[in-house]
């Protein structure tokens, strides 16, 4: 009876490979640091009971749950010209230890429909064990190169994007420029970049308008990054203000553009940038990741 038993859910999960006709149904919620996805089970055969056939749907959706959940990690952008997959091809220990990260990723819920499949919700973290895998590893005060081209594209020739992992922005002292500094102490930074189409990634950057970055992976302690992400999204600016992670005091500022392959970098003023390098230099808010970004 038990290898009978094991040979019925072998062809369950035979029956879920080849029978994923269902349309996706994934996301990423940048707002909780989450990706979940939602799939459909049904057994493929006629089952000894009711309490097996349930146990075999609720297998099937939790593998096409968990393919889907694959491809939308696969999509994940991690900076402005790298996605997840392309680590995933880069690397057989990246891939290996992405794909043991879904495999056992936590089934959320599970609800038998009229028609006797079960819908399975299935979710991962994007920080903690996924972050460490995938964080640059770039450290304060790392090696400097020339500053990334940050002018509107219809002003400029289209120039290559940098490879994955290379430095492109400079950290070399900006002459200051006169801006009116914030008053109090400062807990956290917003940066208002709705209208501008800019996309979230696990590692975005921020540059001044001469293309020196003023924030990125370099500014930032890895073990705050690995735990609660670069920086944290929202849909509208009192959202961001009003979020935690930013406390009671952030300095806010306004994106003039995006830049980079993926749009997830934002150049902002020379103003701004002088006022929040001097900010930095102060205060810890950047180097603990206090920073949110609106998006549209």
């Amino acid at each position: 009876m038990l290898h009978h038993f094991r040979m019925i859910i072998a062809l369950a999960v035979l029956g879920c490979v080849i029978g994923l006709a269902a349309p996706a149904a994934a996301q990423v919620d940048w707002d909780k640091g989450r990706i979940t996805a939602v799939g459909i089970g049904t057994s493929p055969m006629k089952a000894m009971s009711s309490a097996q056939r349930r146990a075999m749907a609720l297998r099937c959706g939790t593998i096409d749950a968990r393919r889907k959940l694959l491809e939308t990690v696969k999509g994940v952008q991690i900076d402005s010209v790298t996605r997840v997959e392309d680590y995933m091809v880069s690397s057989d220990r990246v891939e290996s230890r992405i794909n043991g990260m879904l495999s056992h990723s936590q089934i959320l819920g599970a609800r038998e429909m009229d028609d006797g499949s079960v819908e399975v919700t299935v979710g991962m973290n994007l920080h903690g064990t996924l972050a460490e895998l995938l964080m640059p590893m770039e450290e304060p005060g790392s090696a400097t190169n020339a500053p990334v081209n940050t002018a509107p594209a219809q002003s400029r020739q289209v120039e290559p994007e940098p490879l994955a992992g290379e430095q492109v922005a400079s950290l070399a002292p900006v002459d200051p420029i006169p801006a009116q500094q914030p008053s109090g102490e400062v807990s956290g930074l917003v940066v208002d970049a709705s209208g501008l189409g800019a996309r979230p990634a696990m590692s975005p950057r921020l540059y001044d308008e001469d293309g020196n970055e003023v924030y990125g992976a370099r500014f930032v302690s890895r073990e705050y990054a690995i735990q609660q992400g670069m920086a944290g999204y929202a849909k509208d600016a009192q959202s961001a203000l009003d979020n935690p992670r930013v406390g009671g005091n952030p300095h806010s500022i306004k994106a003039l553009r995006v830049a980079g392959k993926a749009r997830t970098d934002l150049v902002i003023s020379n103003e701004d940038a002088a006022v929040l390098r001097t900010l930095a230099a102060n205060e810890d808010f950047l180097e603990k990741c206090r920073v949110m970004i609106v998006l549209d």
